[in-house]
């Protein structure tokens, strides 16, 4: 989640990828615990805006963006009441919502990273938050439904977040970061998490450990 200063590209992809975050949270919570209505959809919410949430209170950007833009709200809650609506047929888009998740994973970390760097973080803490930015609101749904955090085994999901948050750093340390440095960490982003996705791909695990467990 963002500012209103980005620029518009980066603004439509951010808003894409709460949708896609609150529609695939929620879609999530649907197939692991049996929730009704109201649960569906806030958990679809924490995973689109609980990340930024997390990033802006810790840097004292306060309000957090997601409650001074009423489309990021919107648009989590939209995704949320379409996987409770469709939660049967969804299953049919699964690669589809993969990609926008995708999107939405890599303009998250990108545009997380560069918010630390510009409210004066170092190095180490941007890319955290960067990478938090991402991944934090589908690890507070993991966690409220008694799972495993996906982050943490799942297709390449942090390590591709961590990289677009150090490349976002990188570039505004060396003085080049803009749209097209922001969007050029973000598809490296997107590449990495999708070929987890498409592969089956997964972190090193400690020898002896099955891949699926």
């Amino acid at each position: 989640m963002t500012t209103t200063e980005q620029p518009l590209l980066l603004l439509v992809l951010d808003l894409i990828g709460t949708f896609a975050f609150g529609l695939n949270g929620a879609l999530t919570a649907v197939r692991a615990v049996r929730l009704d209505i109201v649960g569906v959809v806030t958990l679809g919410v924490i995973t689109a805006l609980g990340g930024g949430i997390i990033r802006d209170v810790l840097i004292g950007d306060v309000p957090p963006a997601a409650f001074r833009d009423w489309r990021y709200l919107a648009l989590a809650i939209g995704g949320g009441l379409l996987a409770f609506a469709l939660s049967q047929r969804l299953d049919r888009l699964e690669l589809p919502i993969n990609v926008l998740d995708a999107v939405g994973l890599s303009v998250f970390a990108v545009i997380g990273a560069s918010k630390a760097v510009a409210f004066g973080l170092g190095v180490g803490p941007a890319i955290i938050l960067g990478a938090v930015t991402g991944v934090g609101g589908g690890t507070i749904r993991d966690t409220l439904v008694r799972q495993v955090p996906s982050v943490l085994h799942s297709n390449l999901y942090a390590i591709p977040a961590l990289t677009a948050a150090a490349l976002t750093v990188l570039a505004v340390q060396v003085g080049i970061y803009g749209l097209p440095a922001a969007l050029g960490a973000a598809a490296i982003c997107f590449a990495i998490r999708m070929l987890g996705v498409i592969l089956g791909l997964n972190a090193p695990r400690p020898p002896g450990v099955p891949e699926d467990r």
